[in-house]
């Protein structure tokens, strides 16, 4: 090691040591490990991939070094609330201590999409639009459009929609617009006060900026600069990135959008084009209901499409040709110079070209795209079927990319989670096999150390498994009368202090219905999460009272920090496996198929493998947390691939013995109640 990275490194211990002085915690092995690997990759300019489990510290290990190195870092997060922890309470936390420490002053921002922010121009636009006429078809929402106006009008206010009062959301689309559909800074006369703009001059400007996995992905894919400059970016909850810059770059098509885009087509650009437009789009609705329809009734319809269906060709191409006639037009008038008829045409031709590139990507979908129909919905999908490739060429060979999560192993392995997100791994070169080349400053993605860190927790004596081997394996109705009496049976043993989580609706109405008549004596609160619910709510409910059951799904799988007597057992009824039907997934599976592998072994298990090991995660929360986490499938235990999952969890004592943990969850709960918890 040369003499300037050891003067680093000992900089950055020292940091670090007054960041966590900062926070009043202390020093861990881990955390102190991870700072100095982030510390060198950011010194060498390599890639690293760190496993830093719960309790480790994560956020001021990569935080630290960023701010000691003194370039410009980018913190991407897949959640709001680790974006919140960073920006509200982490950085603010060791600012002082670290400028102290350092010398400098330290400076860090927020920036989001432009749709986050209220739009000044759209709010006193003389004429609405499609968007702001809704308010005045539905009343009720008048006094939520006062409240934001009233809000926006405040000094000093951010226009972000995470600070602004809670509106109902069709109040916020008619005050805000998309970044596709924005006339931009220069021509706007809001331009110099755009919420949006300054937001984005101020990360300009800052040392850390934390955003989020989404708008990094659509700048990747784009190649299109939507983020400040940066010379390294740091993936925080990386195990979520691949399946955040699928969904970034999916592309969808409904009825919804394509008569809003005509509509406004029609209101600020009457004439012949936006009339037909306006056609185009009810056929196109006609069609997509009756589609609908047919898929209910025969659901083998429903799944992957190689091409659009006779019956949506030809109102797809219809709508296609009407968009673009009306982005002619647009393109061909350039006597506008008003600009609120600017604003306005901005947004059509935006809401227009987005209909125009998705309808005509569904009317020939190229190689290694995946093409469904969601009935329930009447939504077209077109998605890529890999994003390892885009990553590697417009991510990785340009920034050092540190990525970072709990859970980053499948099985002890780095390598599932490093090949989705581009890395180069396992490369196997022979002598006739050409170096692969880079540019100047380009960076080589197989140039990636790989770390796991542990952490704190003594998880083997802090938490228990269940592993019952008397359960059935799950079928495709839910859970087995044996799944939900065992379920009850523990919730019961735990005084309630139970989070249950399911792969399925259906799994989470059954357990409702059963713990609401197997536990109606006992009085144990039941909170059960209904589809469109907000997490977070749920959640602080659930930590308020110790004795409540929260009955969850997919979304609480990951990301539940409820420390305490609160969370004293956990219950995963099924290996959280893709569905069969999930388009997506199940098209990587066929290709690794097809390509003499296993879909199974290098799609399906790596997938359940990291969503198991987040949903286990959420017992153990602090040093002081003990409990049990059940998983109600045998599968893990009879079958082969049982072990991979297993050595992708916290390292929990195991036992298949009812009684014990039984018996020890009576004995926590016996704990808990006598302190008054």
């Amino acid at each position: 090691m040369s003499e300037s990275n050891t003067a680093f490194l000992k900089r950055v211990r020292s940091a670090l040591d007054a960041a966590v002085a900062a926070i009043g915690g202390e020093a861990r092995e881990g955390q102190i490990e991870m700072a100095e690997a982030v510390a060198n990759a950011l010194a060498d300019r390599h890639h690293l991939l760190v496993q830093a489990g719960t309790g480790t510290g994560k956020s001021l290990a990569y935080l630290v070094p960023a701010l000691v190195h003194g370039k410009k870092v980018l913190v991407a997060t897949a959640t709001l609330a680790l974006q919140r922890q960073l920006v509200e309470r982490d950085l603010p936390k060791i600012k002082g201590a670290l400028e102290k420490e350092l010398g400098r002053e330290l400076t860090f921002a927020v920036y989001k999409g432009v749709g986050n922010y209220v739009c000044l121009q759209k709010m006193n636009a003389e004429g609405m639009d499609p968007d702001g006429e809704v308010l005045l078809e539905i009343g009720s929402l008048e006094k939520d459009a006062k409240r934001l106006r009233a809000w926006v009008e405040t000094p000093g206010v951010s226009g972000d929609r995470d600070d602004a009062p809670d509106v109902d959301r069709r109040v916020w689309l008619a005050n805000s617009t998309s970044g596709r559909e924005c006339m931009g800074a220069e021509e706007c006369p809001f331009g110099s006060q755009c919420f949006a703009v300054n937001a984005k001059a101020r990360a300009q400007t800052a040392d850390v900026v934390v955003t989020n996995h989404t708008l990094l992905a659509i700048e990747i894919v784009d190649s299109h600069p939507i983020l400040p400059e940066r010379d390294a970016i740091i993936l925080d909850e990386a195990h979520e990135f691949m399946d955040r810059t699928t969904q970034a770059v999916t592309e969808e098509l409904t009825v919804g959008r394509v008569e809003r885009a005509a509509k406004m087509a029609k209101k600020h650009m009457p004439g012949k084009a936006s009339i037909a437009f306006d056609k185009a789009a009810d056929a196109f609705a006609e069609a997509l209901t009756d589609f609908a329809q047919d898929v209910r009734s025969d659901p083998t319809k429903a799944g992957r499409m190689p091409e659009l269906p006779s019956a949506l060709e030809a109102p797809t191409r219809k709508v296609k040709e009407a968009a673009a006639a009306v982005i002619a037009l647009i393109n061909a008038d350039s006597e506008i110079i008003d600009p609120d008829s600017l604003a306005e045409r901005a947004r059509v031709k935006g809401a227009t070209q987005e209909v125009l590139t998705t309808a005509t990507k569904l009317l020939k979908p190229g190689h290694g795209q995946v093409m469904w129909f969601e009935p329930t919905f009447s939504t077209l999908y077109l998605a890529p079927l890999q994003v390892s490739s885009v990553l590697r060429e417009n991510l990785l060979t340009q920034t050092p990319v540190i990525a970072t999560s709990a859970t980053l192993s499948v099985g002890k392995s780095f390598d599932s989670i490093a090949a989705s997100i581009g890395f180069v791994v396992n490369k196997n070169s022979s002598e006739d096999e050409e170096p692969e080349e880079f540019e100047a400053g380009e960076i080589d993605p197989a140039n990636v150390q790989m770390l796991d860190v542990g952490s704190p927790f003594d998880f083997a004596n802090q938490g228990m498994l269940y592993l019952p081997k008397h359960i059935p394996e799950p079928g495709r109705d839910g859970p087995s009368k044996e799944a939900l009496t065992e379920l009850g049976e523990l919730a019961e043993a735990a005084g309630g202090r139970t989070l249950a989580l399911f792969s399925s609706w259906r799994g989470v109405e059954m357990a409702d219905e059963h713990l609401r008549k197997v536990l109606k004596e006992l009085k144990l609160p039941i909170i059960t999460q209904r589809r469109g619910d907000s997490v977070g709510p749920l959640v602080d409910k659930f930590a308020a009272d110790p004795r409540s059951i929260l009955l969850g799904t997919i979304s609480l799988w990951q990301g539940i920090d409820v420390p305490g007597p609160s969370c004293t057992l956990v219950v995963i009824d099924r290996i959280p496996f893709p569905r069969p039907d999930e388009p997506v997934m199940a098209a990587r599976a066929a290709e690794a198929d097809e390509a003499g592998g296993s879909g199974f072994m290098q799609v399906s298990l790596p997938r359940a493998a990291l969503l198991l090991a987040q949903g286990t995660g959420r017992l153990i929360r602090s040093i002081d947390d003990r409990g049990v986490v059940a998983i109600l499938d045998s599968r893990i235990t009879t079958k082969r691939y049982g072990s991979i999952l297993l050595n992708s969890m916290p390292p929990f004592w195991r036992t298949s013995d009812a009684k014990i943990i039984k018996d020890s969850l009576k004995r926590l709960d016996v704990e808990f109640t006598e302190q008054g918890l």
